[in-house]
């Protein structure tokens, strides 16, 4: 295989943009970091012997290396609500820190990779907290499922290290938090709570809004470090959105990191709605238990989400 063909690496190429992903925290920067694996594979493809690892293990041995690479002294990538406290007051300035690398959300919509429950914003998060190799030894082994042997030969290491690797690991992020159950985007309850959150939103009514959210919810605007917790701030916090940009929005449906989102689009004075945010919302217990607001315009982009809409389009956006 090695010597009288091509090996055709294209059909991984999702799967592999999700795992650097979860790596590095970053969907643009996973992207660039897979055309690299792509590149080393390619130039390596007379070396690779068939009869050592599948070109899927060896792909994986690859990205794990540019990973890794990209990774040396680098800061995590966090959310507001892991960098300290709640904030107390839902007027305050919302200045950006752009400064920070925040986590950013993947688009469910742009590559097929199967099962996204692992791909969750909550546990990326988490995962961030880890020591790089620490977070390839989890993902491989317990989203994709390597043997401890298959992820030792890809991190050039022992199968007792990655076992002691893979316990830590598990360790640290039960610690981080968010390791309740998830409910999926496609379920019909959920579909339909969030369909009742896209009404209420266009509608600028918060109490209804309020209804809808669990008691402790959390609502976070990267790149605004600030951060609200609780149906009370969470609520305030609208009333100011609404005052500041009016009523009437259109909301569009959409997926990302497997759970329920929504591009929400402020009305223009002249008539017309602008893209103003992604909405990646967290469901538990049929209540709205997290919203992750993301207005970067990077961020946006990645989405393919078109930047304005007509009249005529803000209608039947659900």
């Amino acid at each position: 295989m090695a010597h009288d063909g091509e090996v055709d690496f294209e059909p991984y190429r999702g799967e592999l943009v999700a795992y650097c992903y979860r790596m590095v925290g970053s969907f643009h920067e996973a992207e660039d970091l897979v055309q690299e694996t792509m590149l080393r594979a390619w130039k390596a493809r007379e070396r690779y012997d068939p009869d050592r690892a599948s070109v899927r293990t060896w792909l994986y041995r690859i990205a794990t290396n540019v990973c890794l690479t990209a990774l040396e002294g680098r800061a995590r990538r966090p959310l507001p609500s892991g960098l300290g406290a709640a904030g107390d007051d839902p007027g305050a300035p919302l200045t950006p820190a752009l400064d920070v690398p925040w986590l950013q959300p993947f688009p469910d919509a742009r590559f097929d990779v199967g099962v996204r429950a692992d791909l969750r914003l909550a546990l990326v998060a988490a995962m961030q907290v880890l020591p790089p190799r620490q977070r390839a030894v989890l993902v491989l082994r317990e989203v994709l499922e390597f043997s401890a042997a298959e992820v030792a030969g890809q991190l050039g290491t022992t199968v007792p290290a990655v076992n002691s690797a893979l316990q830590r690991a598990r360790a640290a992020v039960a610690d981080a938090g968010d390791a309740g159950e998830v409910a999926e985007p496609g379920d019909p309850e959920v579909r339909a709570l969030i369909g009742r959150y896209m009404r209420a939103f266009e509608a600028a009514d918060v109490p209804a809004l309020v209804r809808l959210l669990a008691e402790d919810a959390v609502l976070e605007m990267p790149p605004v470090p600030l951060w609200y917790l609780g149906r009370r701030d969470y609520g305030l916090f609208m009333d100011r959105v609404f005052a500041m940009r009016g009523t009437g929005w259109a909301v569009r449906r959409l997926t990302a990191n497997g759970q329920p989102a929504l591009a929400a689009y402020a009305p223009e004075p002249g008539g017309g709605h602008r893209l103003h945010t992604l909405q990646v919302l967290t469901v538990a217990a049929g209540r709205v238990a997290r919203n992750a607001v993301f207005a970067d315009p990077a961020v946006l982009g990645a989405f393919g989400l078109p930047e304005r809409i007509s009249p005529e389009e803000s209608t039947g956006t659900r």
